[in-house]
Formats: C-alpha cells, sequence, structure tokens
C-alpha cells in the first residue's frame, strides 16, 4: 500500500517538475494522472512492467482507499471559506452572480457543444 501511494505521489512530482521546466500550461496533476494511467496500460501489454506496487492491482487498491477518504481533502477548503467570511460577506451579491453567470455560461456552452456534435454526426450517418 505504501508503494503504491508512493508511486501515485512519484508520477503527481515528475509531472510537476516537468510543467514547470517547461512551463505547460496544465496543471501537474494532470499531467501526472495521464502518466499513472500511461504507466498502467502500459503494464496491462508488457507483463515485465507488473511488479512492486504495479503487481496485483497495488495501484488500484491504493486509489480505492484514497476516494473513501475523499471528503477530509474539502476540510482546508472549508477553513479557507470560513477565514474569509468577512470578505464574502462584502462581495457575497457579486460572488453569487459570478457563480450563476458561470453555471448560465457551462450550460449555454454544453447545449451549443450537443447540437453542433449533434449535427455532425447525422450528417455523417446519412453519406
Amino acid at each position: 500500500m505504501i508503494a503504491s501511494l508512493g508511486l501515485i505521489l512519484l508520477c503527481q512530482l515528475v509531472a510537476e517538475v516537468a510543467v514547470r521546466a517547461l512551463a505547460l500550461p496544465l496543471p501537474g496533476p494532470v499531467i501526472g494522472l495521464v502518466l499513472l494511467l500511461l504507466l498502467l496500460l502500459a503494464r496491462d501489454r508488457l507483463r515485465w512492467l507488473a511488479v512492486g506496487p504495479l503487481r496485483n492491482d497495488g495501484v488500484e487498491n491504493a486509489s480505492k482507499g484514497m476516494l473513501a477518504h475523499l471528503s477530509l481533502l474539502f476540510v482546508p477548503a472549508g477553513v479557507g471559506v470560513v477565514q474569509q467570511l468577512d470578505m464574502i460577506a462584502a462581495h457575497g451579491v457579486a460572488i453569487a452572480l459570478v457563480l450563476a453567470g458561470s453555471v448560465l455560461i457551462t450550460l449555454l456552452v454544453t447545449v451549443a457543444t450537443f447540437i453542433v456534435t449533434a449535427r455532425l454526426l447525422s450528417m455523417w450517418g446519412t453519406r
């Protein structure tokens, strides 16, 4: 379990170093997840990679354990919100308007994407 968690964190560390060194406009954890995915896919195709934490679903079991306690990761965010209650009280209306606007924009972009995709698929299906 410890080795599996170490491998997960190592993938994130390698990705963070790469993102900072190459000045990539992507979050390090996202690149780390892609790196871990590629490593797991390679393990499934190349049996000689199935050693250490990659053996016997070790990474999968460690990630399931982490997901079971995912709610603990929201505690620091909650503490941060409580520490900024005075700023939230001062700018609460603006924050609410920005949140509502971003939800509306997201819904509209999602609908537009669905419509464009549906039309493209129907055009390809009729040919």
